[in-house]
């Protein structure tokens, strides 16, 4: 696990300003990699690269980077792990011709070795990890972007002073720059990145920047799967072509559903335990210690047995336990790895600790990100990195086998839904609307003195206003649209209201595929990548922590899609294969009870120890700074959630992580 970046230059610079410039990037991503540094340059081509190298394989010098082929004919600045890396060597050990003269054993260079033998779209294809890699061929002279099947590792690339992109294409001038993190490119000296106003709406409405787009004007995220290949005469005309997919999630979908489906479900069990135990085996080879990540679920709890089961000694896990009951779920992590034999560790953290991270989020996510439980994804990062260098994650099980409540209850709603004329159901939508969610509130304090607990609903005009806006979805695809959102109505909160895109647009309609098998790709496709991992990996590796994501494997991925959706939903819960498999090592009562997720009290703390933070971001001052937000709609929202009227805090976090972004690393404003 590391970090990289690097430039392509339309002319020919010094020798000198190409190690400085690119010597300066590189130090921006210390946190990547603390165990070694290293730049390689062209002065001829006007080429760097850049790398700082976290150690995880061949601790020796010989797994340096940047790192050159054999043949000499490329060299590499390559993020991740590639599991089957052994694998791949030793086939070709077995059809090469000659001996290959291996200078250590880390996974870099058998990657070069294949990228010489085999050519760059064969090997990504043979290779199964994660990764994100830029790749100079010193004979075509062409840089190579490529990255993995899933998204685990990020790559972005695009010019120093890039243009409003034009059709999805990548436009700008000045030198082409990329890097593991857009602060590596922002520290190059002919940066000039201007925000991209257009991407605002989305950001307010899923709380991250998605799909191809960046916060920067002319500045891209490669996508998984996906390689872009690169000259200089790309660069000197200030347009970049189309990346190539060498691999897509929704292909091998279809592709595994034609392929036998596995509709005995104890054969559909047998099955996962049989890939998912090989991913994990897989994920396990490091030169370096390696533990795992244990929440408790069904996902983390799955991971660490099929890790003990494969271990000879007890495995290190990790969880981290709140002061607020509410979401604390490490007592149920204690009592998974007491079962299961682990050497476990609780981090006992305060709100304080949490509330202490906040300052350093723009730092951490370089580009604005709402999803809170970033916060405690740092502290379980902080403290395991304290213990080993490697940890496996659960991360996945949900969007490949079910696991959200929108996968049970979106397809049963719109059965019903979908009976009752559009306009009745706006009718009676905008009925429940008219009262305000705090009244709704009052309603339900007075009448909790009288009913029963199990009738006593928490945040009950919330909920109200939520079914209000379901029962207003045209469609099914509208609906999970809607579920999916952390704010339905984005464009509210924009001077000019924005473009104000309907719901059924926000994902594409696909063939052949049943309502919840489209909502599990769309998952796989957009949330994972674009919140889950992106969490994951900045929260990680600002604690120079490597994450591995056992689900996120291509034959795991391939099972997962042989097995029907009603195996996957089954017996009125989500994930009935995973929980079916996790009971074979783990007795059904430690691990039965509501899903909680890694959430903070965050409408509690913006009122409370948040609060002078927020009212300092919310100032007319610094709205100002942003005129693209509705300053007046802002405050009213704060003003509203402070005074209780509604339950507005992940709607203010979006636009406070964008405040604080926007005044950490101050863009440009067209």
């Amino acid at each position: 696990m590391c970090g990289f970046t690097g430039f392509l230059k339309g002319g020919w610079p010094s020798m000198a300003e190409l190690k400085g410039e690119v010597m300066a990037m590189a130090d921006t991503l210390q946190h990547r990699g603390p165990d070694d540094a290293g730049i390689w340059v062209d002065g001829d081509a006007g080429m760097a690269l850049g790398h700082r190298r976290l150690a995880i394989l061949d601790l020796s010098p010989a797994g340096h980077q940047p790192m050159h082929s054999a043949c000499e004919r490329y060299v590499i600045a390559f993020n991740g792990e590639i599991y089957n890396h052994l694998s791949l060597k030793s086939k070709l050990q077995g059809t090469s011709n000659k001996e290959t003269p291996w200078k250590g054993h880390s996974d870099t260079e058998t990657l070069l070795a294949a990228f010489s033998a085999w050519g760059v779209a064969p090997t990504l294809k043979a290779a199964v990890g994660m990764f994100s890699i830029a790749l100079w061929d010193r004979k075509e002279q062409t840089l190579t972007l490529a990255r993995d099947r899933f998204g685990e590792k990020p790559l972005y690339y695009g010019f120093a002073q890039g243009l409003s992109n034009e059709a999805g294409a990548v436009t700008g001038r000045g030198p082409l720059l990329f890097g593991s993190e857009l602060k590596s490119l922002m520290a190059h000296p002919e940066w000039q990145g201007t925000l991209a106003t257009e991407a605002l709406e989305g950001y307010l409405r899923f709380g991250c920047v998605g799909d191809e787009a960046s916060i920067f004007q002319g500045v891209a995220k490669l996508q998984p799967g996906s390689l872009l290949t690169i000259t200089r005469a790309d660069v000197q005309a200030g347009r970049l072509p189309a990346p190539v997919r060498w691999w897509s999630a929704e292909q091998a979908a279809r592709d595994a559903m034609q392929t036998g489906r596995l509709e005995d479900p104890e054969a559909a069990v047998s099955a996962v335990e049989q890939a998912l135990g090989q991913s994990v085996r897989h994920r396990m080879l490091a030169d370096v210690p390696l533990g795992a990540f244990l929440s408790g679920g069904i996902d983390s709890s799955l991971i660490v047995a099929l890790m003990q089961q494969q271990s000879e000694r007890p495995v290190r896990t990790f969880s981290v336990g709140f002061d607020d009951a509410r979401y604390d779920e490490s007592r149920h992590a204690e009592a998974v790895a007491a079962h299961l034999g682990t050497e476990h560790m609780t981090l006992q953290a305060t709100s304080q600790m949490a509330l202490d991270l906040v300052p350093s989020l723009p730092e951490f996510y370089d580009e604005p990100f709402a999803d809170s439980s970033q916060l405690p994804t740092a502290l379980i990062s902080r403290l395991t990195r304290e213990h080993v260098t490697v940890a496996l994650s659960g991360d996945g099980g949900d969007e490949l086998f079910g696991g959200y409540n929108r996968h049970l209850w979106v397809p049963r709603i719109w059965h019903k839904l979908k009976r009752l004329p559009l306009p009745s159901r706006r009718a009676l939508g905008g009925a429940l609307r008219a009262i305000p969610s705090h009244a709704y509130d009052r309603m339900m304090h007075w009448g909790g003195k009288v009913l029963p607990n199990r009738l006593q609903i928490r945040t009950f005009g919330e909920k109200l206003h939520k079914l209000a806006a379901v029962l207003e979805s045209p469609s099914q695809r509208a609906l999970f649209a809607g579920v999916a959102s952390m704010n339905r109505h984005p464009a509210g909160l924009l001077a000019g209201q924005g473009n104000g895109q309907a719901p059924e647009a926000l994902f594409p309609a696909l063939q052949q595929f049943t309502g919840v098998e489209w909502m599990l790709l769309m998952d796989t496709l957009h949330y994972l990548v674009d919140d889950v991992l992106v969490k994951v990996d900045r929260a990680s590796m600002a604690s120079s922590l490597e994450v591995r994501v056992p689900f996120l494997d291509p034959e795991v991925f391939h099972t997962a899609w042989r097995i029907p959706t009603d195996i996957k939903l089954r017996d009125g819960q989500g994930k009935w294969v995973l929980r079916q498999l996790l009971y074979r090592h783990v007795p059904r009562g430690l691990i039965e009870r509501p899903k909680m997720g890694f959430a903070v009290p965050l409408d509690a703390w913006l009122r409370g120890p948040l609060r002078e933070w927020a009212e300092d971001l919310l100032s007319n001052d610094s709205l100002a700074e942003l005129p693209r937000l509705d300053g007046l709609q802002v405050r009213k929202l704060w003003q509203a959630h402070l005074k209780g009227q509604g339950h507005h805090a992940q709607q203010l976090w979006a636009v406070l992580q964008l405040l604080a972004w926007q005044r950490r690393w101050k863009p440009g404003l067209s």
